[in-house]
């Protein structure tokens, strides 16, 4: 049954976001919604094993799955959500997936190995024994689009799916700074220098706790070389005819879009 252990004089007033043990979230089939009523999560009668508040208006249940649900709801991962819903409402699934990994990931301190406890009014663990205090980390990565006059490179991981062609990424290392982790990033990967890098935007990715830096860069010199690593191919495509590419709601979607479009909107004038 419905075990919230909070004290919730207003119930009405709050919003729960439902995320079992194995890293799924509670959604409404048809529209994706997945912010639930008080009344809702009684509905449901899940045994709520940890709770958090993800902001004012919203408290993170991590709760265990009853074995039946209503038929309009249905258990789906985050990656499932992605596209599914607007960008600010992933963001905030995306959040609360990261608070809670790192909740579970940091039960104990990491320089003396004592219990760590949850402080309520911030995102901090809280040691009581050397007073070492935990906050949530974000890895900072890079992510960008290499052009040369109307084509642009496009790779395939060894983790992507059949045919998805993307752009190149990686994470920043140790003193370096964005533009000096991409262009390594490039050189390694597919063997070619770039020039021109310009930042473009970021985002969020909560896989499992990124920022990613969005950039273009123009095509400097070398021949496609992959590392037979990490990339597996990639290939000089011209901007209409391009591959299979992530969704627009990834920034390399993004990213690579715009590329598209500025290049039609050159053709036209």
């Amino acid at each position: 049954m419905f075990t919230l252990g909070v004290d919730a004089n207003t119930p009405d007033s709050q919003s729960y976001l439902l995320i079992s043990p194995d890293d799924q979230l509670l959604v409404h089939k048809d529209n994706s919604v997945y912010l639930f009523t008080f009344e809702e999560v009684k509905r449901v009668q899940v045994n709520v094993v940890q709770h958090y508040p993800l902001n004012s208006a919203t408290t993170i249940l991590l709760c265990i799955p009853p074995l039946h649900i209503p038929s309009e709801w249905c258990w789906v991962t985050l990656r499932q959500l992605l596209g599914m819903v607007a960008e600010q409402a992933f963001q905030l699934a995306g959040r609360a997936f990261q608070l809670m990994g790192w909740f579970k990931n940091h039960q104990y301190c990491g320089r003396c190995g004592g219990r760590t406890e949850l402080c309520h009014n911030e995102p901090r663990l809280i040691c009581h024994h050397c007073h070492l205090d935990c906050y949530p980390r974000i890895s900072p990565c890079v992510i960008g689009l290499i052009v040369k006059g109307d084509s642009c490179l496009l790779a395939r991981g060894e983790r992507h799916p059949e045919g998805l062609y993307s752009t190149l990424a990686g994470f920043i290392e140790v003193g370096e700074n964005a533009e000096q982790a991409f262009s390594r990033e490039v050189k390694e990967e597919v063997g070619l220098d770039v020039s021109d890098i310009r930042y473009l935007h970021s985002q969020p990715w909560p896989f499992p706790g990124q920022l990613m830096l969005g950039f273009e860069a123009k095509f400097r010199a070398g021949d496609i070389c992959v590392d037979n690593d990490e990339i597996i191919d990639a290939q000089w495509f011209h901007y209409e005819n391009l591959p299979r590419i992530p969704l627009e709601a990834t920034i390399s979607g993004r990213i690579i879009r715009q590329f598209v479009q500025r290049k039609v909107a050159e053709k036209s004038n």
